[in-house]
């Protein structure tokens, strides 16, 4: 592939608003800097209505719904629509209970999302598709993950990002596999939030026509620093994967991106 986003990422250092969960918010902050990015972490009602006039990026996460977190998500997705800023959504767990359905659902309903991002289980949930998922694990189906991409990206008219062993990535009309990764990216905490707030940097660099390209950049961006992390270590070296994963994300080039991306369009 030809790498045009990530040199615009680390020129423009753009501020990425998060609200995500507690499980991931250090993870993704820490891995936001290391690519070139800017986190701003904040699930504060109070300042849903200027965070998003700040940013230049919004990820939304329902890890680890709290308090008025629904309320701030909507508020502040609904300011990133006004002032015309990329908003991702990470639903995560969203099958495991009735709360996490309903408030996926409102947000669905209230909030325009550039991207949805999350493992086959949930994006098949999403489409209204039968899979058996595990909690917040991709679980298990039989489904074809390329329909339920193009199931999402039509719905909601965005772009639908499925992670797992070969990530799928529609706009509803184009479809890209991408074939690059590690076994040990789902045996680690929030590699999934941050991929997700690591799609909402990209998209802050990119033009509303670009987003596809921008997300095929930024998962196999993501996706190859896995890879390189993983080279050199035992499939039990798990905390060495997690702190290798930034410092590969801090390292990686856009000629490793070139050179190992794999890619198949359909």
């Amino acid at each position: 592939m030809n790498s045009q986003f990530l040199a615009k990422l680390r020129q423009r250092n753009p501020l990425i608003h998060n609200i995500t969960n507690i499980v991931a918010a250090n993870f993704s902050a820490n891995g936001l800097l290391a690519i070139g990015a800017s986190p701003m972490m904040s699930a504060c009602i109070e300042e849903m209505e200027e965070m998003p006039k700040l940013s230049q990026a919004l990820v939304i996460n329902i890890g680890t719904l709290i308090g008025k977190d629904v309320e701030a998500m909507v508020l502040a997705g609904k300011t990133a629509n006004q002032v015309g800023i990329p908003v991702v959504l990470d639903p995560v767990g969203v099958a495991a209970t009735t709360f996490r359905q309903k408030t996926t659902a409102l947000l669905l309903e209230q909030v325009q999302f550039s991207a949805i991002r999350g493992n086959a289980g949930e994006l098949a949930y999403i489409a209204g598709v039968q899979w058996s998922a595990k909690g917040v694990d991709a679980g298990k189906g039989n489904a074809d993950l390329a329909e339920i991409a193009h199931l999402v990206a039509r719905k909601y008219q965005c772009i639908a990002v499925i992670s797992g062993e070969t990530d799928y990535i529609s706009d509803g009309t184009r479809l890209a596999k991408l074939n690059n990764g590690t076994p040990m990216f789902p045996k680690i905490t929030a590699s999934g939030c941050l991929l997700s707030a690591v799609c909402g940097a990209f998209l802050a660099v990119a033009e509303p026509k670009e987003h596809f390209d921008a997300l095929v950049e930024g998962c196999s961006a993501y996706a190859i620093a896995g890879e390189l992390a993983a080279q050199s270590l035992s499939p039990t070296q798990l905390g060495q994967f997690t702190v290798g994963l930034l410092d590969q994300l801090a390292s990686l080039t856009a000629e490793q991106i070139n050179q190992y991306a794999r890619i198949s369009y359909e």
